[in-house]
């Protein structure tokens, strides 16, 4: 068991993280449709291909969180 207080901050914190990682994804993603809407596909792929650091990082967020959750 883990104490409810210490669980509880700590994914607020984890939340915080995820945030910003989907923030940052969701940047990224809005660039790569710009270029694509601008007829620029292979500059589309190459501005999106920075989302598999963040999309992997957030999801481990994630992970985190649940697994913190499933110990309260």
């Amino acid at each position: 068991m883990i104490d409810t207080q210490v669980a509880e901050l700590t994914i607020k914190a984890l939340l915080a993280g995820l945030h910003a990682k989907l923030t940052d994804a969701a940047l990224i993603a809005k660039a790569a449709r710009a270029c694509a809407d601008a007829g620029s596909i292979s500059e589309c792929i190459r501005v999106s291909m920075d989302l598999d650091q963040l999309v992997y990082d957030a999801s481990r967020l994630h992970d985190a969180i649940t697994a913190i959750e499933s110990l309260m």
